[in-house]
């Protein structure tokens, strides 16, 4: 007995149970069906409108809340989660016998078409690494990242085959998901007479016109890196999903899915073996309350008060950096920087298609014990979406994606990278001077396009990798080398350091007053590491810091002010001004180039100022803190000539040609000398110790000579 009650809420009665199992399955199918067409949500009638609605467009799906079926009959939801595998099908014949009686008027020939069944359920999903043989045949709902998607294939939902012998036909249904079939292996007919033949064994071939089918995809799903325990690889899950699920997501998407946890046999060769495969038979995906991706977050009412209130603080710059990584002294300009990155710019769309990235990009250079891996460490800690590499356990593949085959189908297909499944957030690449210069060429186009283009194995596509990249190296010497210049010492190609909105030289002075404090800092540290007063944080929580850096990300996207802007364009003017003094001074270019990139580094810098404030427009202020953090940084690292230079530019032209033609004399082509030799020799000579050194780097940089055996020997090369 089912109906509506006085206070408008429909009730029934439970599934009977009972012996007659085609009973129970039509009452359940009866149950669904009156659920779809007698629901109502604010006097509504909600799946029923949706229903007529998606048929009129040709879009044969039902999508159904959780919530709505368990309130409406929580027996008929718990055999759902339960028994899906028995239970959807009858729930899509229902969704097929109500788009029947309530679209519109049919022609006598025109059959209903089949509906497709969506779930949504704001239940917490499950880890990935919990899931084990109590789930299978459950209803169950996972979260992560999509890695690769295969290429749409028709799956085969009723098969029609053929007696080669007899020619009789007969259908044969097939289950959904990744299961196969098996042919009979005799045929039905029964011979007439005793006179007349059996036909023989596999005798049934597939009549491929007359089957019907439906699109198939397979997906793999990664779980989120933040779940991921330290010292634990990843676990992946295949997902299935058919017909109006297909093409809904791509490599590099955040998605939380609902499905029937199955088993499969992915041997080719048989089915005895008793061990399967699990899957995931998809029923539903949701890409919008995914977790802390870009626009994908949602916030309590109390939560986004609590925010705006952090909002209006006047000292919330100061109050930001200084809780970020407050076990780490010093570095308050680059903590500064990386509060900045964090928050980011506001990315662009212009007219003409053209996008402007508001993702900020940094790279820490210099000594090492300088504190510069732990801030990574805690800048992937704070930041809603983060992936942390090392630069030599990375290749160009791994950054940025690769393209694989499928074992099963000998399909290619792409698995996204680092820079892909952190898009909305950051990669932190630490010793990122030891990649190699083919890695590092390939992430050239992420850093400023924000996309990585792939044409391989017959695939070309586009994929985004809207993050920021924070990196960290050391100089070319392992350590800065005061008496050599700032081109010797970075040792990067200038297309890779123009990427780069802020560079900061990181160096380990020398002062006695900055040891003791250092000293005092690092010893509280320890003391209270040993009180097991873990509570390290600054003055803001680093769970309501990664929240609050979410939700600016999410709500606010400022613009320049009129006269920010006007502020701004004169000073680029000015520096590139100076830029140009200093190398007409020099006779030299500098190292790192300024160029309009740097004064898109400074816009966005300024946006990225405005925004921790949840400002529409940013205003003057922030466009001289976004010049002191540039000009501390990138433009101290541009200008950071050696101590002899002097003495280097003393030496004109000739002495150095004079050092080059005798060095390949004393250097024949294909020999080896050490580099400390061959300076005592030409000194002698009355060649200055820097003159040398200055022509050896040149010769380095031009492939003549070579450094072996940890730089102590030079090899020559042509």
């Amino acid at each position: 007995m089912s109906g509506w009650d006085e206070g408008g809420v429909f009730y029934s009665d439970p599934i009977p149970g009972g012996n007659n199992r085609e009973s129970a399955a039509s009452d359940a199918k009866r149950l669904f069906y009156d659920f779809i067409r007698n629901f109502r949500d604010n006097n509504a009638y909600t799946y029923r409108d949706q229903l007529r609605r998606h048929y009129n467009l040709n879009t044969d799906f039902l999508e159904v809340e959780l919530d709505d079926l368990i309130a409406f009959n929580a027996d008929l939801a718990n055999k759902l989660q339960t028994q899906p595998a028995e239970f959807m099908p009858m729930f899509e014949l229902a969704a097929k016998e109500a788009a029947d009686t309530i679209t519109y008027p049919r022609d006598n020939d025109e059959k209903v078409r089949p509906i497709q069944i969506t779930l949504h359920s704001d239940a917490n999903p499950l880890p990935v690494r919990v899931l084990g043989a109590a789930q299978v045949s459950k209803m169950i709902k996972v979260s992560g990242i999509i890695i690769s998607a295969s290429s749409t294939r028709a799956k085969a939902t009723n098969l029609t085959i053929q007696c080669r012998n007899c020619r009789t036909t007969k259908e044969m249904p097939i289950k959904p998901g990744l299961n196969g079939s098996t042919l009979p292996r005799t045929c039905d007919r029964i011979p007439v007479d005793a006179e007349e033949e059996r036909c023989p064994i596999d005798p049934y071939i597939i009549l491929p016109d007359k089957c019907m089918c439906v699109d198939q995809q397979t997906l793999k799903l990664q779980e989120l890196p933040e779940m991921v325990p330290t010292g634990e690889m990843p676990r992946h899950m295949l997902l299935s999903v058919d017909r109006y699920l297909v093409d809904r997501v791509t490599a590099g998407t955040r998605c939380t899915v609902i499905g029937i946890y199955s088993i499969f046999n992915a041997s080719k060769r048989g089915s005895g073996s008793p061990v399967r495969n699990p899957y995931l038979q998809v029923t539903g995906i949701d890409t919008k309350n995914s977790g802390p991706g870009r626009n994908k977050a949602t916030f309590t009412p109390e939560e986004e008060e609590e925010m705006l209130q952090f909002s209006r603080d006047p000292d919330i710059y100061n109050r930001i950096w200084r809780s970020f990584a407050p076990s780490i002294y010093g570095g308050d300009n680059i903590k500064k920087a990386v509060s900045c990155l964090l928050f980011g710019g506001s990315a662009k769309v212009l007219p003409d298609e053209t996008h402007l990235r508001g993702d900020i990009n940094i790279l820490m250079l210099g000594d090492p014990g300088t504190a510069k891996s732990q801030l990574l460490k805690f800048a992937e800690k704070v930041a809603p979406i983060a992936v942390y590499t090392s630069g030599k356990g990375s290749s160009a593949a791994g950054l940025t994606a690769s393209v694989v085959r499928d074992a099963g189908s000998r399909e290619f297909h792409l698995e996204g990278g680092a820079m892909v499944l952190a898009d909305g957030g950051i990669v932190c690449i630490d010793e990122f001077d030891k990649m190699r210069e083919t890695d590092r060429v390939a992430i050239h186009e992420a850093m400023e396009q924000q996309t990585i283009s792939i044409a391989k194995a017959g695939i070309t596509t586009t994929l985004n990798s809207r993050t920021s990249v924070l990196a960290a190296a050391n100089s070319a010497f392992g350590r800065w080398d005061d008496t050599k210049d700032a081109d010797e010492n970075i040792d990067f190609q200038s297309a890779i350091l123009s990427r780069f909105d802020l560079i900061f030289i990181v160096k380990d002075e020398h002062n006695p007053e900055r040891d003791a404090t250092l000293a005092k800092f690092v010893m509280n540290v320890h003391l209270k590491a040993a009180e097991a007063s873990t509570d390290a944080e600054g003055e803001v929580s680093t769970d309501f810091l990664k929240k609050y850096i979410q939700y600016c990300r999410t709500k606010c996207g400022p613009r320049l002010g009129e006269s920010a802007a006007e502020k701004l364009k004169d000073h680029f003017v000015k520096i590139r001004g100076d830029t140009k003094r200093i190398e007409q001074e020099t006779g030299k270019r500098t190292t790192i180039p300024i160029t309009v990139r740097q004064l898109e580094a400074l816009v966005r810098l300024t946006e990225s100022l405005a925004k921790m404030r949840m400002m529409p427009f940013a205003t003057e202020e922030h466009v001289e803190e976004a010049l002191r953090l540039f000009k501390t940084s990138t433009m101290d690292a541009a200008s950071n000539n050696s101590l002899g230079d002097s003495v280097g530019d003393s030496a004109d032209l000739e002495t150095m040609l004079s050092i080059e033609q005798n060095l390949k004399r004393r250097f024949p082509v294909g020999s080896r000398v050490s580099e400390s030799r061959i300076v005592q020799e030409f000194t002698k000579q009355n060649y200055t110790e820097t003159s040398v050194k200055k022509v050896l780097a040149i010769m380095l940089r031009r492939g003549e000579v070579e450094h072996q055996m940890q730089r102590r020997v030079l090899y020559r090369v042509k």
